[in-house]
């Protein structure tokens, strides 16, 4: 019986890591969009879009890796350590929206 709990737990890790890992691709399609967004035209709502399929994808990686982990989904760190990207995205396009 804990034989076949501990191969459960180290599936269920294993699982989560591989569903993490699905999520990274989509995350790098979302920097790589975001920067020609910013940088080869101005686009406020392909940038707004695209930060918020990266803010999705961001923590659905940390809920996958969390879910194998077998801990609690929901965190506050992770949200405030999605404070300083917003911020500094909201910095970048800032004089676009007041104008």
């Amino acid at each position: 019986m804990q034989g076949s709990t501990a191969q459960q737990r180290f599936v269920r890790a294993l699982m989560g890591v591989v569903a993490a890992s699905a999520l990274v691709y989509p995350l790098l399609l979302c920097a790589v969009q975001l920067v020609f967004a910013q940088l080869c035209g101005i686009d406020v709502v392909a940038i707004v879009v695209w930060l918020v399929v990266a803010v999705i994808c961001s923590v659905g990686l940390v809920a996958a890796l969390r879910w194998g982990a077998a801990r609690r989904i929901r965190s506050y760190w992770l949200l405030l350590g999605l404070a300083p990207p917003a911020c500094y995205e909201l910095w970048l396009v800032w004089p676009w929206l007041t104008a």
